[in-house]
């Protein structure tokens, strides 16, 4: 009896309780852990792209394809048109956010293969092209301050050709020689021959020693545009801006088209010029009847 006593009068020790589990919705919310391959950053080098091709523009929309094609079509229905009616049709095609170029192409009825049927010259626009030239100027002595003060904005001599040569300067966009340096400025033929930069008589942009070298430079920085004709035997030039007038467009693309006319080879048998076509940067051509 006494143990039984002994039993029920001692302290029950309560077993020790074990650890709570969190609530699902506390487990629940706590972050995954994230994978070692997801933590790694992805380079923008490694993913693959797609390589485009040169020379090829991106592509059109349909709306834009539909329009352009019946552009296209109204305009070759039309057949060659008048350079006014030309003008104000080349005006309605405008939808570059950009001031566009208007560029005339001449199809010759010449032979390239014929050295005597070289069409090439330079003609002052009178309204000039609407941009800005840079003119360099291979001369020496008097001429380098008389060029200077006509606005060229490269005026040099044999420093100048060495520049050239050595050092591969082309940052002009025209480039004129008195008659007493092309001894020096012949050795660039090869670097400026290519880009149509060689200065030649044919061009007008050699200057004799008689000639006035300070009127030449005013003329290119003022618009003056050199033309000739390629291996298929087409002029391409600019003529203006699709922010001119029409009266201002109209008469440099006649005024253009007129000065090709007389430079006719005397070896032309035939029709000298075939066919004209007015365009600007980004839209179609349109075919004058001159």
């Amino acid at each position: 009896m006494a143990k039984e006593n002994d039993q029920e009068s001692a302290p029950v020790t309560e077993p020790t309780a074990a650890p709570v589990a969190e609530p699902a919705a506390v487990v629940a919310a706590a972050p995954a852990p994230v994978p070692v391959a997801a933590e790694k950053k992805i380079d923008v080098a490694e993913t693959p792209q797609v390589k485009k091709k040169p020379g090829i523009p991106p592509r059109r929309g349909k709306k834009l394809r539909n329009h352009l094609k019946n552009v296209v079509k109204k305009l070759h229905d039309a057949g060659p048109i008048g350079v006014k009616q030309a003008v104000a049709e080349l005006k309605k095609l405008k939808r570059a956010k950009f001031d566009e170029t208007v560029e005339i192409h001449i199809n010759l009825g010449i032979d390239p293969t014929q050295s005597d049927q070289m069409v090439r010259g330079a003609i002052p626009l009178p309204h000039g092209i609407g941009k800005s030239v840079r003119v360099a100027v291979f001369c020496q002595g008097d001429n380098v301050e008389k060029a200077k003060a006509a606005g060229a904005d490269v005026v040099g001599g044999a420093d100048l050709v060495e520049k050239v040569q050595k050092q591969g300067f082309l940052e002009f966009d025209v480039a004129l020689a008195s008659q007493d340096m092309m001894g020096q400025v012949s050795r660039l033929g090869k670097v400026l021959g290519p880009r149509g930069l060689m200065p030649t008589p044919k061009a007008g942009t050699v200057v004799p020693a008689t000639g006035d070298l300070a009127s030449v430079v005013r003329e290119f920085k003022a618009g003056k545009v050199e033309y000739r004709s390629d291996k298929t035997g087409q002029i391409h030039a600019g003529v203006g801006k699709m922010s001119f007038d029409e009266q201002k467009l109209i008469e440099n693309i006649t005024a253009f088209v007129e000065q090709v006319r007389s430079v006719k080879p005397s070896g032309v048998k035939g029709n000298f010029i075939n066919g004209v076509v007015l365009s600007a940067t980004m839209s179609p051509g349109i075919r004058l009847a001159i």
